[in-house]
């Protein structure tokens, strides 16, 4: 199985086009079983997609999770209008679907796969406003059917105004007789006064541990440097998740941010914090940070791990780099041990 993620940038990226183009490249050239994606926009003033063509493409609706989580909200006493005011509401107070649109980067990700001979299954959920006019999310993308599609809340924010409301999207997939489940996560920063990451993980913990024992990776930019004791990457790994790079047999410097990005501009290491101290080495911002990741919930095969995109294995089309894995799921059957 490969497996590949990347935090876009998408539609904000100088030169779209271009590296919309060229990211679809790469994917038909490493045919990737499984994809996630972050930071997925559109505008919010593009024209909605006929229903008929995104099912030709291969889209597939989270509607079940949706009225799952809108009946939650309802009974929690959440009120219209929390989602935006741009938005349309139907009874009771629930926020009606964000369509895809236009110029949905996973959509048109989608259109180019097709037409390249790679079609693939895939499915979008819209997170909040980003930079004040897209309508961001994640996405996840299959080439074998889409069994089940389920997104939740990482935040404790459900305002679609709020920059900082996030979601989880997942996807469940039958490879070769073993049920998987993949996440496409982007998480927020350890020290955020509003929403820090520990909530966050706190809150997708929860739900995970209700889900069937199937195989379940986790993807995605986590914001929080490999290695960096005391924050994220320690929390994750401290709570059972195996890192895929460190369980690869081959693997290279595992970089995938080269530069201080969105998010990481007042502070070498967050928005927040202070910069990292000596004890990792990887967290330095001179030598980049290895900061997306892919986690698996027990010990599998994985015989190489690499950072795709990123001037070197591929052309750099985000202000992240990918990261792409191969692994034998199939061979490590039971239930793991989170």
């Amino acid at each position: 199985m490969k497996l590949m993620t990347l935090n876009t940038h998408s539609l904000v990226e100088p030169e779209y086009e271009n590296k919309l183009k060229l990211f679809a490249e790469v994917v038909l050239r490493e045919r990737p079983d499984v994809i996630a994606l972050q930071e997925v926009n559109q505008s919010m003033v593009e024209p909605a997609v006929e229903r008929e063509r995104l099912l030709a493409l291969g889209f597939v609706e989270c509607r079940d999770c949706a009225r799952r989580v809108e009946k939650a909200a309802i009974e929690a006493g959440a009120e219209a209008g929390e989602c935006g005011e741009d938005v349309e509401y139907g009874a009771g107070g629930r926020c009606a679907e964000v369509p895809v649109r236009a110029d949905n980067h996973a959509y048109r990700l989608a259109g180019l796969l097709a037409e390249g001979g790679a079609p693939y299954f895939w499915t979008w959920v819209p997170a909040k406003v980003g930079y004040g006019r897209y309508d961001e999310g994640t996405a996840l993308f299959s080439r074998l059917p889409i069994a089940e599609a389920e997104w939740m809340y990482l935040t404790g924010s459900w305002d679609y105004k709020n920059w900082k409301t996030r979601k989880a999207l997942g996807i469940t997939v039958d490879f070769d007789g073993t049920r998987c489940r993949f996440f496409s996560l982007h998480m927020g920063w350890w020290k955020d006064e509003d929403e820090p990451f520990a909530g966050q993980w706190e809150r997708l913990s929860g739900y995970l541990r209700n889900l069937p024992g199937d195989v379940c990776f986790l993807m995605g930019d986590f914001n929080s440097p490999a290695g960096l004791q005391g924050e994220g990457w320690q929390l994750v790994s401290g709570s059972g998740w195996r890192d895929t790079y460190g369980l690869a047999a081959a693997k290279d410097d595992g970089v995938t941010v080269g530069g201080v990005i969105d998010g990481w501009r007042d502070d070498a290491r967050n928005a927040d914090g202070t910069a990292p101290d000596a004890e990792s080495a990887e967290a330095a911002p001179e030598n980049g940070m290895r900061i997306d990741y892919i986690w698996v919930n027990r010990e599998i095969p994985v015989l190489r791990s690499q950072v795709i995109c990123n001037g070197i294995n591929g052309p750099v089309v985000s202000d992240h780099y990918g990261v792409m894995i191969e692994c034998e799921p199939d061979k490590c059957p039971g239930r793991g041990g989170l």
